[in-house]
């Protein structure tokens, strides 16, 4: 009986032990990777068929800031994630004017917020984009460079995607 008196506190003080995690350290400025790109067919809200692209990025936030709450003033920031896009002639790549048809939005990253102690994030960001006036013998061969920013000003590295052949539908890596 005695072995028990003294065996059931040191049992739960080692379970106690054991469940505590780690807070887990990483850099304030987001970190993120380009994981894969998909080209695919697809319609837009008024049933036209058009291409659409799935960007997915991975990414890691320190202080765990990442995403924009609603904007309540005209002059609050609505992005946080910005791109730009190259179109290949020939065998070089040349950025895009704003005015292209196929030139993309920044985007928004929906609001991140994590309790407790450890703040860090981790996760999978992906964005849709759609060709609408996409046409083979204009852009057939394009790539992506993007960023993000977060909460505190912090701007991550720049990351470009491989080349992506809109005309053939599958996954680039």
């Amino acid at each position: 009986m005695r072995i028990f008196k003294y065996l059931i506190p040191v049992v739960i003080a080692i379970i106690a032990l054991a469940s505590c995690k780690k807070i887990e350290t990483l850099p304030d400025t987001p970190h993120i990777e380009f994981r894969s790109f998909a080209v695919f067919d697809t319609s837009d809200i008024l049933d036209n068929n058009c291409k659409g692209g799935r960007l997915n990025i991975y990414f890691e936030d320190g202080d765990g800031d990442l995403g924009l709450e609603p904007p309540v003033y005209e002059n609050d920031d609505t992005v946080d994630m910005y791109f730009t896009l190259y179109r290949k002639k020939g065998t070089i790549f040349s950025e895009v004017p704003g005015n292209d048809p196929i030139h993309p939005s920044d985007y928004r990253i929906p609001y991140m917020e994590r309790t407790g102690q450890n703040k860090a994030l981790r996760g999978t960001i992906s964005v849709t984009f759609l060709y609408l006036y996409y046409s083979p013998e204009d852009t057939d061969t394009v790539k992506y460079e993007f960023y993000i920013k977060d909460r505190a000003q912090h701007i991550s590295d720049t990351v470009i995607t491989s080349e992506i052949k809109l005309s053939v539908n599958g996954v680039y890596l």
